[in-house]
């Protein structure tokens, strides 16, 4: 029995006290005396006993048992039907003409209090058997670093040079965009990166090779590879240097990111540990610490997908299991 914080009597004391009463003939004045209790409190627990037995002696909730303004069964159905179709707690109540407050509270209570994956199909998991046998390809744009911000250094009256004129006569910024093209082994999680100047076709097409070179290099032959639905990857060349490369072209289906996955989540883990780990002077000292950082998520960093081993590891595993050594 879970006892009030504030409770004098435990569970056995409320049964001597009782049973002092209603079975030793105790009058409920010495009864409430000799366990320290007014005799309006003894009273209650003998009464308690006297109609329930033993459950009558255990706490009870303090809420009470009707409420005036609690909302109707059949609106909480439809606000969990709403909620079903992926409406936010505010869209709810704007619906209803109802507090936010309210409505959270009652998505809380019917175990609705965060979308998660409802209403979606489950995710469907998957991890390629031999290493080259699939390649997760992505780019991701960052900006260009020219000096370091007002939100490192604390002085807005730095800033960035501007000789760019637009259309209204407004200074405009130069820095523009850098694009991190991330190249992701599905078997093994060994990771190929570069930090180029466009996402064009003709770009696309280099790092494909110079991928397929680096994985080469570390004796894994690249059977195909996946990307979205980008320009780049779309063009014509692009098709062509797969062919003259031996490869497989698989792209994702429109407004399917997680199909990619694997370089989904390696971009998230690559901007937090990289990218924004640290404060850089400018995109060069920022690019200069990539290869240091890419060999150590290679080589030395655990990965939790592939048992807590680095991608290295997993590939020498995956060789022995295949037989590619002796």
């Amino acid at each position: 029995m879970r006892l009030h914080a504030n409770a004098e009597l435990s569970l056995k004391r409320r049964r001597l006290l009782a049973r002092r009463v209603l079975v030793e003939g105790w009058s409920l004045g010495s009864a409430a005396a000799a366990a320290e209790v007014s005799e309006r409190t003894a009273g209650k627990w003998v009464r308690r006993y006297r109609e329930e037995g033993e459950v009558g002696l255990l706490d009870r909730s303090s809420a009470p048992h009707v409420v005036a303004n609690r909302t109707a069964e059949d609106r909480i159905e439809a606000i969990a039907a709403i909620r079903r179709l992926r409406f936010t707690a505010a869209q709810i109540a704007e619906t209803f003409g109802m507090p936010d407050t309210t409505v959270s509270g009652i998505l809380t209570r019917i175990g609705l209090g965060r979308l998660g994956r409802l209403g979606l199909e489950p995710a469907v998991r998957y991890e390629r058997g031999r290493p080259g046998e699939l390649l997760h390809i992505d780019i991701k744009k960052l900006g260009r670093i020219q000096v370091p911000g007002h939100r490192v250094t604390g002085n807005r009256k730095v800033h960035a040079k501007r000789t760019r004129v637009g259309n209204r006569g407004r200074s405009l910024g130069t820095a523009g965009w850098e694009f991190v093209h991330v190249c992701v082994d599905d078997a093994t999680r060994m990771a190929y990166v570069e930090v180029l100047p466009d996402e064009k076709a003709t770009t696309a097409i280099g790092f494909l090779r110079r991928a397929v070179a680096f994985y080469r290099r570390h004796g894994i032959t690249v059977e195909s590879v996946m990307t979205d639905n980008g320009s780049a990857y779309r063009s014509t060349l692009h098709a062509i240097a797969c062919r003259t490369l031996g490869l497989r072209h698989l792209r994702t289906r429109p407004y399917r990111p997680q199909t990619n996955g694997k370089a989904e989540r390696f971009i998230r883990t690559m901007l937090a540990e990289w990218a924004y780990a640290a404060i850089y002077r400018d995109s060069t000292e920022r690019t200069a610490t990539l290869d240091g950082w890419l060999w150590r998520y290679n080589y030395k960093r655990n990965h939790g997908a592939i048992g807590r081993k680095p991608p290295a590891a997993r590939l020498t595993e995956l060789n022995n299991l295949l037989g590619s050594y002796s």
